[in-house]
């Protein structure tokens, strides 16, 4: 989310304004953010994730979406642009639009040095707050590292963390009993020897 917002809107006149606009904005109470652009790492790594994801759930009753839907979180008066997202049974968009979700199970973020921050910390209390969510993963751009946040069925507010950071590791996607291969992820991702993790 970038530091200038725009002047104050409702979410009817961010809508209105977002669904004729040339770039992404996200909207926080009031107040729309235009995003950045991704880098190619960050793209791959999207790119990867999303279509191991999209072969996973065929003939499943889920569904896996881009950065292309947006996400409202009510309780948050967020409008945000996840890198992937997925939902089980039938989707729930706001309108006829059919552009903007309300019910994922799984939310996927590929980290950026700008946007880590953020998506560690209010931002993960942003999708906490979904009542369908129950899984959200953080994949790195400058490690092989990919972390997953499970929500605790059993105890509320309560999120399990896995860490998996060997190109050899597989983990399953909670919301499809699925798995899926680090080295898959990262296909064709070269890095730097200065690069790391900041966690």
């Amino acid at each position: 989310m970038q530091p200038k917002p725009q002047t104050h809107l409702t979410p009817e006149e961010y809508l209105a304004i977002e669904r004729k606009a040339d770039f992404k904005s996200e909207y926080f109470n009031g107040e729309m953010f235009a995003l950045a652009g991704a880098s190619e790492k960050h793209e791959l790594i999207r790119g990867n994730t999303f279509a191991a994801i999209h072969q996973l759930v065929k003939g499943k009753p889920c569904k896996v979406y881009s950065s292309d839907i947006r996400i409202w979180i009510e309780k948050a008066g967020l409008y945000t642009y996840p890198d992937i997202s997925i939902v089980c049974g039938k989707p729930e968009f706001i309108d006829s639009n059919v552009d903007t979700l309300k019910n994922p199970v799984t939310v996927i973020e590929v980290l950026s040095d700008s946007t880590e921050k953020y998506d560690r910390s209010q931002k993960f209390k942003f999708y906490m707050s979904i009542p369908t969510l129950k899984e959200y993963i953080l994949v790195s751009q400058n490690k092989i590292i990919l972390e997953q946040f499970i929500k605790d069925e059993k105890k509320d507010n309560e999120w399990l963390l896995r860490i998996f950071d060997k190109p050899e590791d597989s983990f399953e996607i909670h919301s499809i009993k699925e798995k899926i291969n680090l080295k898959d992820i990262y296909d064709k991702i070269e890095f730097e020897p200065n690069e790391r993790l900041n966690l």
